[in-house]
C-alpha cells in the first residue's frame, strides 16, 4: 500500500468514526441545560379508541426505579441506567447504550388519561393509559 493510499484510508476511517459519533449524539444525547438528564429513550406511541399505548426501550433499567406521571397533557418517564460495576474497571472499546439519569416527556393526544397498566419486561416498558370520558 502506498503512502497516499494509507493516508486516504486513515482519513476515510476517521471520517466514518466522526459520522458514527455524531449519529449517536443526535440519537441519544441532547445538549444539557444542566448536568442531567443525560439521554432520552426511544418510544413507540399508539392510540386506540379506548387507550393510548407506549412502549419505551429501557435496556438495563430496573423496573422499580422507573417513575411515571401525567402532567399538562404529557406523560413524564424518568429513571436512571446505572453504569455496571465491571465497566469501571474495563477498557471500553465501544459504548453505545447510554447510561445515567434520563427523562422523556411524551406529548399525549388531546384528552384525559389514567394509568391502566404498566409492564416492564426484556428491556421494554409497556404503558397503557386509559382514556377518561
Amino acid at each position: 500500500m502506498s503512502r497516499k493510499d494509507l493516508h486516504d484510508w486513515l482519513w476515510a476511517d476517521a471520517l466514518e468514526l466522526l459520522e458514527e459519533a455524531e449519529r449517536l449524539r443526535q440519537q441519544f444525547f441532547h445538549p444539557p441545560q444542566r448536568e442531567e438528564p443525560a439521554w432520552e429513550p426511544p418510544i413507540d406511541l399508539l392510540e386506540t379508541s379506548q387507550a393510548v399505548h407506549l412502549v419505551v426501550a429501557l435496556p438495563g433499567v430496573a423496573a422499580e426505579g422507573v417513575e411515571l406521571s401525567i402532567h399538562n397533557g404529557a406523560l413524564l418517564i424518568q429513571a436512571r441506567r446505572r453504569l455496571p460495576t465491571v465497566y469501571r474497571q474495563a477498557r471500553v472499546h465501544r459504548l453505545e447504550i447510554p447510561f445515567g439519569h434520563f427523562q422523556r416527556r411524551v406529548e399525549l393526544p388531546p384528552g384525559r388519561y389514567e394509568l391502566e397498566r404498566r409492564d416492564h419486561q426484556d428491556g421494554l416498558l409497556a404503558v397503557t393509559l386509559r382514556k377518561l370520558s
